[in-house]
């Protein structure tokens, strides 16, 4: 029988809220007449979230559970999730109970009849505090800048897309943030946004740190840079090279013209080694040389590496 929906949470440390959550999905599942699967990725707890998964399973057959041996991080966990749903549409969400599965319905409807790739949650009312709520806007804001998608919330937990889409993508590292960016370069340019409630932290304690935006910034010049130039490095390595090597070949030729010129009218020239400029002009070459070279080897060496999405699971349920 053909899925509906499948819901992927991802989750670390979550053994109070997941029976709820659970519950809550399969409610509006039910009253939407939806058929439906809920993928849960632990990514590694150390409490007793995954006894609950396997009580839920016993419970609820809808319910799939993938437990790692570590923790990995919320990339790997949906990267993993996203090869395990058979649903046309997946829906996205954290399972700490701030995501509202009401949404379901919804976010459906926009994917499938109105076109969308996938949509972004936007949670336009926060309750979070202020040394959270202020990075992420900054944060936002420099990816819609540098993404030329213009999304509200890119790190919002909330998402849905059509199942084309999560199976083209591949997420890695701390990429989740980017998905709409990976969905975009992948071909998939029709992305909406959807406002949806964001509800206080009801269980545990939050996963949350400041090195999460530094984080982010990093990935966002590494997404960008490897958006643009991953199929062509040496059209940034090389041009990049080149330019810095003429530029040093240039100020050490006007150096040797100037040294000859000295010597060729009687004046009393100095040592190259004591001008100054030399030193640049040669710092310059082999730089570019360096980068030149760079750009070559980036041009034989493929940044995809076949391990780098193989993840030791522990069990599968």
């Amino acid at each position: 029988m053909s899925i509906d929906i499948s819901v992927v949470v991802p989750l670390f440390n979550e053994e109070e809220s997941l029976p709820e959550l659970a519950e809550w999905i399969q409610k509006v599942m039910r009253e939407n007449q939806f058929t439906y699967e809920i993928v849960m990725v632990d990514d590694g707890s150390s409490d007793r979230s995954w006894e609950v998964i396997g009580n839920l399973k016993a419970n609820h057959p809808e319910v799939k559970g993938i437990r790692f041996r570590r923790n990995y991080g919320k990339s790997a966990a949906l990267n993993t999730g996203f090869e395990a749903v058979e649903g046309n549409v997946v829906i996205t969400m954290d399972a700490d109970l701030q995501d509202s599965p009401d949404e379901i319905p919804e976010l459906n409807r926009m994917i499938l009849e109105e076109g969308f790739d996938m949509v972004s949650g936007w949670k336009k009312k926060r309750h979070d505090p202020l040394s959270k709520t202020i990075p992420t806007k900054l944060f936002n804001w420099a990816t819609r800048k540098m993404s030329g998608i213009y999304l509200h919330d890119f790190n919002c937990g909330l998402k849905a897309y059509r199942k084309e889409v999560i199976k083209s993508v591949e997420v890695y590292g701390e990429m989740h943030r980017y998905i709409p960016v990976l969905a975009k370069w992948a071909g998939f340019k029709n992305i909406g946004e959807k406002v949806v409630h964001h509800q206080e932290r009801k269980y545990g304690v939050t996963k949350f740190g400041l090195e999460r935006f530094i984080n982010g910034f990093l990935d966002l010049l590494s997404i960008t840079f490897v958006g643009r130039f991953r199929k062509k490095p040496m059209h940034f390595f090389g041009l990049l090279g080149t330019i810095i090597f003429i530029v040093g070949f240039l100020a050490s030729l006007w150096i040797g013209i100037e040294k000859i010129y000295f010597l060729s009218t009687g004046i009393k020239a100095r040592l190259v080694t004591e001008n100054p400029f030399f030193y640049l002009a040669l710092v310059c070459m082999i730089l570019g040389t360096q980068l030149f070279l760079a750009g070559f080897l980036a041009e034989l060496i493929s940044r995809n590496s076949p391990d780098r999405n193989r993840y030791q699971v522990r069990d599968r349920i």
